[in-house]
């Protein structure tokens, strides 16, 4: 398979007020989880699996803009992957390794693969309303994943600090990127279910254990970071 043409845009970019979806579960198998992280890096012993269905609705959300050679665009993005450990940002913020990337805009898909990223096409959908959030990823046209959770309008939470997810570079080393944030997240936050709905899929490995465990989550109606941020060799000072 060829390798997708280089993006003309330098990191970082900022993303301002998306819709964000977020969630970390235990699966139904930890194992084949597991197995998905590559060797030198360690994943949690229960093979917690992380998932961003996220929703950018405006290319002036974006600093590329509307208008810049290969502008995000308004784009949809599920990602999903696994949990590591020794790798914290900050205390229970884990570092994390993408196993999956279903990006709706192409030249996006083109900047996080430039980094590793393993990006592929696909769009996601979030139904939301002020006591709801559905959100649906879609691969080849099919719904693969369903998120349904339940807030409430009652005073929303600030949150501000740094993600980090690991990808391997260009020389076949590990990079860190850290992805700084500040977040508004909605409350009476309640997951109701999350359904892997293909089972032919590759994504379907990573489906939750039955009865449900999420470990962390929220839905942010206004969340701002860049993408990414703070990139460097695993181990450096800038990739620390």
């Amino acid at each position: 398979m060829s390798q997708p043409a280089g993006s003309a845009l330098h990191a970082p970019q900022l993303i301002a007020n998306s819709q964000m979806l977020y969630l970390v579960w235990v699966p139904a198998d930890p194992d084949a989880v597991k197995k998905r992280v590559p060797a030198g890096l360690t994943p949690k012993e229960s093979g917690d699996v992380f998932m961003n269905q996220y929703l950018v609705a405006d290319p002036q959300q974006t600093s590329s803009g509307a208008d810049a050679v290969d502008s995000f665009g308004a784009y949809s993005l599920t990602y999903l992957g696994a949990d590591l450990i020794g790798l914290d940002t900050e205390a229970g913020t884990p570092g994390r390794w993408w196993t999956h990337y279903f990006n709706s805009s192409e030249p996006m898909a083109r900047y996080a693969a430039e980094r590793g990223v393993p990006a592929s096409s696909g769009e996601t959908t979030l139904k939301i309303t002020p006591t709801s959030v559905v959100a649906t990823t879609f691969i080849d046209g099919t719904p693969t994943i369903r998120t349904t959770v339940r807030i409430d309008e009652s005073q929303r939470t600030r949150s501000t600090g740094q993600l980090r997810y690991i990808t391997r570079g260009q020389d076949g080393g590990f990079v860190s990127g850290r992805y700084p944030f500040v977040m508004d997240s909605a409350g009476g936050f309640v997951v109701e279910s999350l359904e892997f709905l293909d089972p032919s899929s590759d994504v379907y490995a990573l489906r939750p254990a039955d009865p449900l465990e999420v470990t962390f989550g929220f839905y942010s109606p206004n969340i701002t970071f860049c993408y990414p941020g703070g990139e460097g060799p695993l181990g450096s000072f800038h990739g620390s």
